[in-house]
């Protein structure tokens, strides 16, 4: 049997139609497959390789840890320096913000994934109000275990009902709805970048409003910087740009530069309730693990040593410039977090089979699948940009 043969009878699938591209090789922004064939990869991994595939600085960093050790004890019970190294330099980006209490987000919990952080955030905030209810966005994905599914859309969850009680659902840049955030309230989770609905910014005044309410009601605030984070939107939280600070903070995806992690972060003095009643009130075997953490470390390392947050809105306003067409409705954005809209999926959907025929992969959204995903490494190069939109336009039919 092929190896295509093997994928498509022993590994698990989830759609009748996966990509099944065969890579065999990754480096940069570039895939390459059998006999040489050779793609740019214009979603990095689905906003994972933010400084690229195999950055030399994220490898040499996964080669010295596991020369030392990798897995030794569960979450946080021996000092591991790559932990210990990573929380500290999570914590120096967010030492200049304050939540609306005045604390620091200075303590890291170290999960597997995107979704165990959503997880993991839930449990902290009902534990630490004593409250039930999550309020979270339609149109909003943060995961797919049966705790972050129960945010989602009604598509993905009926058939796997029942999921979590106590979850209500607001429209984003509604004031109107923020009247559902009540003392009943454990958190909302909210994406300051809309990501599946096909990159929505927050409304700076609703953000701040948001902010607000939750005050009002002793409520929780949560960000989901899953996709946002780590230099996506030009600044290294996408929070940044808006004058609003969360009380827990969400990070996975480009954290790792192609490694498994992801975390949530909020000040010692809400995380400290997992210390007791119960003792050990959230645990993981592998979250945190140390060759994850060196290769994250080296992946905000490079983020800031190689400045590549100075050139992000240059880039996104070249794809805006070279991407005119006629079949375009819109090009939505926050910094090279893109969305381009056309008329409806059967549209894209040739536009993107033949733009990967002719070596460029794009994507489309969960909960928007008139529009194409462009969220290329934040290392691509001008020169890039250029071959890439005009593949993409000689591939609208």
């Amino acid at each position: 049997m092929t190896h295509r043969e093997v994928f498509l009878q022993n590994v698990a699938q989830t759609s009748d139609f996966p990509l099944a591209l065969e890579i065999e090789k990754a480096e940069g922004i570039y895939l390459y497959g059998k006999n040489g064939v050779k793609y740019m990869d214009l979603i990095s991994g689905i906003g994972v390789s933010n400084v690229g595939h195999r950055h030399p600085n994220v490898v040499n960093a996964i080669k010295t840890q596991v020369d030392k050790y990798m897995h030794l004890m569960v979450y946080g019970e021996y000092v591991q320096q790559p932990q210990v190294l990573l929380a500290q330099a999570l914590a120096k980006t967010l030492a200049n913000y304050r939540t609306a209490t005045g604390y620091v987000l200075d303590n890291v919990y170290f999960t597997n994934s995107g979704t165990e952080a959503v997880e993991g955030a839930m449990k902290l905030a009902k534990r630490f109000t004593g409250r039930t209810e999550i309020v979270s966005c339609n149109r909003s994905y943060h995961g797919s275990t049966q705790g972050a599914l129960s945010l989602g859309e009604e598509h993905f969850r009926r058939n796997f009902r029942p999921l979590l009680p106590a979850i209500t659902k607001i429209e984003r840049n509604q004031l109107i709805d923020l009247e559902k955030i009540t003392t009943q309230t454990a958190a909302v989770i909210f994406e300051p970048v809309g990501g599946e609905s096909g990159v929505r910014p927050a409304d700076e005044v609703y953000l701040k409003e948001l902010r607000k309410r939750c005050n009002e009601v002793g409520t929780l605030l949560i960000f989901d910087e899953v996709q946002s984070g780590f230099g996506r939107t030009g600044s290294f939280w996408a929070f940044e740009q808006y004058d609003v600070v969360p009380d827990i903070l969400l990070c996975a995806k480009g954290m790792g530069g192609g490694m498994p992690i992801g975390a949530f972060i909020a000040p010692q003095q809400i995380m400290a309730v997992f210390k007791d009643n119960p003792i050990l009130g959230h645990i993981t075997t592998f979250g945190g693990h140390p060759v994850s953490c060196a290769a994250s470390l080296a992946t905000l390392n490079t983020i800031h040593d190689d400045n590549l947050l100075a050139e992000v809105e240059k880039k996104a306003s070249l794809f805006r410039e070279l991407l005119v067409h006629p079949a375009i409705k819109e090009i939505r954005h926050k910094g090279l977090m893109m969305a381009v809209e056309f008329e409806d999926f059967d549209t894209l959907k040739a536009i993107i089979d033949k733009a990967i025929s002719k070596g460029v992969i794009t994507d489309w959204f969960l909960y928007c699948d008139n529009s194409m995903r462009i969220a290329p490494p934040l290392i691509i190069t001008e020169e890039e940009i250029r071959q890439a939109c005009e593949i993409i336009l000689d591939s609208i039919v």
